[in-house]
């Protein structure tokens, strides 16, 4: 069955998230937006395409940081309204310079950092 990606389920400003996971460990490492087109392209390239909603334009990730996701497998989540792209990450996933946009966590009512920034 070949796949359109006209057939997820997208907001009403035509995105839909997609949580970026490392395929080797399983870690969560960011949430950027996609659209239909962003959806195609990756598929394409195998090169994780994100929709910018500031600049409003395709963001290839890596494309100028050196930073790369290369897609291993794109899912569908349940009621394909969500996306899960399990890649191989070169470098850190975060603008902030760590491996994951998931660096603080919720400890007994404080935010904690967890993660520093990689050399």
């Amino acid at each position: 069955m070949s796949f359109d990606p006209a057939t997820l389920v997208y907001d009403a400003n035509g995105l839909i998230p997609c949580i970026a996971q490392a395929a080797e460990t399983g870690e969560v490492l960011m949430m950027a937006w996609m659209n239909a087109e962003s959806v195609a392209k990756t598929l394409e390239t195998g090169r994780v395409t994100y929709w910018s909603r500031s600049r409003k334009s395709f963001w290839i990730k890596g494309e100028s940081s050196g930073h790369v996701q290369e897609l291993v497998e794109l899912r569908v989540d349940c009621d394909r309204d969500c996306l899960l792209a399990l890649v191989n990450q070169t470098g850190p996933a975060c603008h902030t310079n760590r491996r994951s946009c998931f660096y603080t966590a919720l400890r007994e009512g404080d935010e904690v950092e967890i993660m520093t920034p990689m050399a």
